[in-house]
């Protein structure tokens, strides 16, 4: 059976015995340390853990940004690590979305152009892509301002923008680093309540790195890492956050 036939019951993300060390020696320093995890489509995840705990680079690491010490990542069924730099980045294009903390929109083009640049790279006609976007712009409260550049957004609305853009095309999973750390409490519920939206309409997996408590909320699984190396893992209730959550390192 060939992978394309196996990917659309794959995973969205599966690690094993993965490693991330930088540098050597006694000043070695393991990142992500022996983390092994899946993720199945359509999950709601959020890895917390205190700074320094290995988040980012966990993320960095599942989206191929990366290169693991060690270990195996696959994405929709796909050996991120045998990929060549080339094939990661068709793999990013296509499967993976990005959110991140400061929006990374381009300041020259429109809410609508930051938008489709992903379908537009992929080579869709513009005429089927900016009628993606404006119905995604419907639904998650952007009507109106696809002329809009960044600058003349709020913050909460660059987001969306960020938001549409890790979308559009139907990843496997969406990547969402810290994505309500520059956002009011109302926006931040703004934006976590659209990407609720799309993770059960559209079955899109999100993985979030964060320290939101408000994130941790809305997450249906929390992964907590300390030291790079998975503490707990647990599935809960939406609205729930256990106290475990935020308990400081090596308490109990």
């Amino acid at each position: 059976m060939s992978d394309e036939t196996q990917r659309p019951h794959a995973p969205a993300v599966e690690t094993r015995a993965l490693w991330k060390t930088f540098g050597q020696g006694e000043t070695a320093v393991h990142a992500v340390h022996d983390v092994s995890l899946t993720i199945g489509q359509g999950e709601f995840v959020a890895l917390c853990g205190p700074s320094g705990s290995g988040k980012t680079t966990l993320v960095n690491l599942i989206g191929g940004l990366t290169d693991p010490t060690r270990g195996e990542v696959r994405v929709d069924g796909r050996d991120v690590g045998a990929m060549s730099e080339p094939e990661r980045a068709q793999l990013r294009l296509e499967r993976i979305g990005f959110v991140f903390q400061a929006y990374n929109l381009l300041p020259v083009l429109t809410a609508m152009e930051n938008a489709e640049f992903p379908l537009m790279l992929r080579g869709v006609p513009k005429d089927e892509r900016r009628k993606a976007v404006s119905a995604l712009f419907r639904e998650i409260g952007l009507e109106g301002l696809e002329d809009r550049r960044p600058g003349a957004l709020s913050g909460g609305q660059q987001q969306r923008v960020a938001v549409a853009r890790a979308v559009l095309g139907a990843p496997a999973l969406v990547l969402a680093d810290e994505p309500t750390a520059n956002l009011d409490t109302q926006a931040s519920d703004a934006l976590l309540g659209i990407m609720e939206l799309l993770n059960q309409e559209r079955r899109v997996t999100f993985i979030f790195c964060t320290h939101d408590p408000r994130v941790m909320r809305r997450a249906r699984r929390i992964i907590r890492l300390v030291d790079g190396h998975v503490e707990r893992d647990a599935e809960k209730e939406s609205g729930s956050l256990p106290d475990w959550v935020l308990e400081p390192v090596g308490a109990g």
